[in-house]
């Protein structure tokens, strides 16, 4: 069944490509229909074939999948596709791209899978129970599409799983007892179903039920068996056709509503009322999704008392600690500072945002604490600090932060916010983008953080206006004179974050004389005319750097600072531009040939100069915010 036993004939190469692509295409269509993977041949990538598995089973009127391709051997580079640095496919961002069709059963076969979300889609059929093998699946969002039939049980088996949500669908039947104790899950949503049956204990911290009107409590006999009898009456009355107890009943139950509505109203209002009342030391709680509460007192011990041996950085809107929880959990504690003024509406934001932000490129909120006098957030730990951070660092005389790995942080950090404005719903502006905001994990990945100078951006606008925060020398020039923010603010401040990567930090701070007028970008467009590009990158990497990477990164740069933001590209074509020229790159190098000029179809259309680009707002950094 291995290739080994298919016979060695010598076809032509266009033949060959023939043959091979519709022996994938077959074995992943006998893969999506069979639900059981087969031993693909040498060369092919098993990831690949259930990727295309599962876009023939999905209709997609967007083209969002146009470039998944079949010859591919590394699906990594593929829209909506994040992989780890071991090049397995890790997660899958397909939300909010009108897609249709079903789910192939083929996706169980991503065995490396972390998390998957294919939220506000029209997606139909039932939920594949291949699901159940993605054993290291962390968070997985099927909500508001048109799934039916049961909740699968072999839910159960995903022991990992923290996040579930399959609210707003078609779903039937009963709640599955194994999904219900799974030991990890912290968030549960199934609201808004047609389940039915008796309610298994919820080991979820969190979870909502609302609008399974079928559902009945298990705690009590009496629960269920009223149910029964409250059908039976029901469908005596329609055989019956009593219309006037229909009516009645009918009253009744508008009426019961609009009185429980009207009493939940004041309730909400009252808690509104009281809650800037509670007492100093009194938690207030309430609930905000999936995330986890602590008490002033948790965060107390965490900190060693908010000791300040363990500060990790200072910003705008508070002080960060490094804390570890009871269980032995690292974390970042976020102390906001003057809570009674800005702090309020900063924790409002914070929380509302980034709890719903989910992408491994995202630093994502762990949890909360709010009392009448603090507002505190909680973050994982991450233990390789901020690419500013780093950038500084040396290691057996080399720099930390070597040209791949300087590469690969520009990648995750343009995909994170790409998540931001073009897959948030409403976008998300950063506006501090900068080295010290994008943090680094235990695999030097990219975690876009800080999102405390977020805004929301309304549908039917494209900016908004605020007052200007963040650091000179990063800001847009739009955003610095008018205060009007939008994406391309954010794709300012990146095309100065990857002039950071190649530069280093000393020759933004005190390098080059032109940086010291603040002309550092009239000065990479000289070294581009000149044809001296080398002169640009970080001495201390001397001369381990990739030309191709080098031309179209410094490309990228003079395109995202443009003075009119209307002349940048968007962060879609700065990644595509970017994830060409890596691949390119690497291509050559398995060649062991020069690696190609950047340009043709590797690049993003290029924009026509602004005429009144003449300088750069590139001066010496004065910090408005700070890190986390």
């Amino acid at each position: 069944m291995a290739a080994a036993s298919l016979p060695r004939l010598r076809l032509p190469p266009v033949a060959a490509a023939m043959a091979v692509a519709a022996w994938v295409l077959a074995a992943a269509a006998g893969w999506a229909a069979a639900g059981d993977p087969p031993l693909s041949p040498k060369g092919v990538n098993y990831e690949v074939a259930a990727l295309m598995a599962v876009k023939s089973r999905l209709r997609d009127e967007k083209g969002i999948m146009a470039l998944w391709d079949i010859y591919s051997v590394d699906p990594c580079t593929w829209s909506m596709v994040a992989c780890s640095a071991d090049k397995f496919v890790i997660s899958l961002q397909m939300a909010n791209n009108g897609l249709s069709g079903t789910l192939s059963p083929s996706i169980g076969n991503l065995s490396h899978l972390q998390t998957m979300s294919l939220q506000n889609n029209t997606i139909s059929g039932v939920i594949p129970p291949e699901i159940g093998k993605l054993t290291n699946l962390d968070a997985l969002d099927l909500s508001s599409n048109e799934f039916v039939g049961d909740i699968p049980s072999s839910l159960g088996q995903l022991t990992r799983l923290n996040y579930l949500r399959l609210d707003r669908n078609n779903l039937s039947g009963q709640i599955p007892v194994d999904v219900a104790k799974l030991p990890g899950l912290t968030f549960l949503d199934l609201s808004f179903n047609n389940l039915s049956g008796p309610v298994p204990k919820i080991y979820a911290h969190d979870y909502s039920l609302a609008g399974n009107q079928f559902l009945c409590n298990s705690s009590t006999i009496h629960g269920c068996s009223s149910m029964t009898a409250m059908t039976n009456v029901s469908r005596q009355v329609q055989k019956a056709k009593n219309h006037r107890q229909l009516a009645l009943a009918i009253c009744l139950s508008v009426t019961c509503s609009t009185i429980l509505v009207l009493l939940f109203v004041y309730w909400l209002s009252y808690c509104r009322w009281r809650l800037p009342f509670a007492s100093a030391d009194q938690d207030l709680e309430f609930e905000l999704g999936h995330l986890k509460h602590f008490s002033f007192h948790d965060l107390q011990n965490a900190t060693g008392n908010f000791d300040s041996k363990n500060i990790l950085g200072q910003g705008g809107f508070g002080i960060v600690y490094k804390g570890c929880l009871r269980n032995g959990t690292l974390v970042a504690v976020k102390r906001l500072k003057d809570p009674d003024v800005t702090g309020e509406v900063q924790f409002q934001t914070e929380v509302e945002l980034i709890g719903l932000a989910v992408h491994r490129n995202l630093l994502r909120l762990y949890g909360f604490c709010m009392t009448s006098n603090e507002r505190l957030l909680v973050y994982p730990y991450m233990p390789n600090g901020s690419v500013a951070d780093r950038l500084r660092d040396y290691c057996n005389g080399k720099p930390s932060l070597d040209w791949s790995k300087r590469m690969q942080i520009a990648l995750g950090a343009a995909r994170g916010l790409l998540y931001l404005h073009e897959q948030c719903n409403p976008k998300i502006i950063h506006r501090d983008v900068k080295a010290a905001n994008i943090l680094l994990d235990e695999s030097f990945e990219a975690i876009v953080g800080d999102f405390g100078l977020a805004k929301l951006l309304d549908r039917q606008e494209s900016h908004v206006t605020t007052a200007v925060r963040g650091t000179i020398g990063h800001i847009a020039p739009e955003y610095l004179s008018t205060g009007q923010s939008s994406e391309k603010t954010d794709v300012y401040g990146f095309g100065i974050l990857l002039l950071e990567l190649i530069t280093g930090p000393k020759t933004l701070s005190n390098g080059h004389g032109q940086s010291q007028k603040g002309m550092i970008l009239d000065w990479v467009k000289e070294l581009k005319e000149e044809k001296k590009l080398d002169k640009l990158v970080d001495r201390d990497l001397k001369d381990s750097f990739d030309v191709a990477e080098l031309e179209c990164s410094v490309d990228v740069i003079i395109q995202c600072t443009q003075t009119n933001p209307i002349l940048r590209p968007k962060m879609s074509e700065v990644l595509h531009a970017l994830e060409a020229n890596v691949t390119l790159a690497e291509s050559s190098v398995e060649l062991n040939r020069e690696p190609l000029p950047y340009g043709g179809p590797y690049s993003f259309s290029v924009r026509q100069e602004d005429p009144h680009d003449s300088s750069s707002f590139i001066i010496e950094p004065i910090e408005l915010s700070g890190p986390r």
